[in-house]
């Protein structure tokens, strides 16, 4: 029988304005192959390390692999993503999910590229990030890979320069769920709607209709995540969704099903993952 589980890791307090979450996942193998393995974007980026064994993931129709002790960087996704371990065999994976807050504080990357990616962090930053890799790899102790992790995004947070008016947009957008549209963030910044997007793109590598739409789900999502039935959660959608046609071509948009199908094919993977 396949165990698994999700270890919380509560990260530094300089980190933690920019941190979604951060976790330690380990399990003894892969999940039967008739399993759906089964990751919903959430809007953040992440920041994977691959301590033992190594991961394959699928999106859309790319397939990423990330080798043992490897450092990788995925970018925004907003297409339901398949994960599984490459071997079948023990698994240890150290996952820091930036917000979008923090993900442009801590690397100058370009964002639109590594969209619905999973990109090696080495071909994104160089030589800082091969000997961060190396060390993590000669290290058998999780808690200094985390220690060295952290320290490493403390001294990339040194470099940083913020961007009030992006950060304002994206404060807007979390605290209204999703739900503020580019024509008010207009009105609130004095930007037009192709300044913001071009500012979204440079930071996030998508625009803030987009990250609207992954946020407006992600508020959904997460109750039916928990075990909230369709039916129960039915009368909400209203408050985010014109009607149910709209809302149901969002949850395919983003699962790959429609609610019914995944409800009937939901696992303990893909709920504790999102939930955890």
């Amino acid at each position: 029988m396949i165990h698994f589980q999700f270890i919380p890791v509560t990260p530094h307090p300089v980190l933690n304005p920019y941190i979604s979450k951060m976790y330690v996942f380990e399990s003894n193998g892969r999940l039967p192959v008739a399993e759906r393995k089964l990751i919903v974007p959430n809007a953040n980026f992440k920041l994977t390390l691959t301590y033992r064994n190594g991961i394959v993931a699928r999106i859309g129709d790319k397939t990423f692999v990330q080798d043992e002790n490897k450092l990788s960087l995925t970018g925004l996704i907003d297409s339901p993503v398949i994960l599984d371990p490459q071997e079948d065999a023990q698994t240890g994976t150290i996952i820091i999910e930036f917000n979008p807050l923090g993900v442009y504080r801590l690397f100058r990357l370009p964002y639109t590229e590594v969209k619905n990616q999973i990109v090696e962090l080495g071909d994104l930053i160089g030589n800082c990030a091969e000997e961060l890799q190396s060390q993590l790899a000669e290290t058998g102790s999780l808690n200094l890979k985390l220690q060295f992790l952290q320290s490493f995004l403390i001294k990339q947070l040194e470099k940083a320069v913020s961007d009030p008016i992006y950060d304002y947009c994206i404060n807007r957008i979390s605290y209204s769920k999703g739900l503020i549209s580019v024509r008010q963030l207009e009105k609130e910044t004095g930007y037009s709607s192709r300044w913001l997007h071009i500012k979204f793109s440079e930071h996030l590598g998508t625009g803030p209709k987009n990250l609207s739409e992954l946020v407006r789900f992600k508020q959904y999502y997460q109750a039916f995540s928990a075990g909230a039935n369709y039916q129960t959660l039915k009368d909400q959608i209203y408050g985010h969704y014109h009607d149910q046609s709209h809302f149901i071509k969002a949850f395919k948009r983003f699962t790959g099903s429609t609610p019914t199908d995944l409800q009937n094919s939901l696992n303990e993977l893909a709920t504790k993952h999102y939930t955890s």
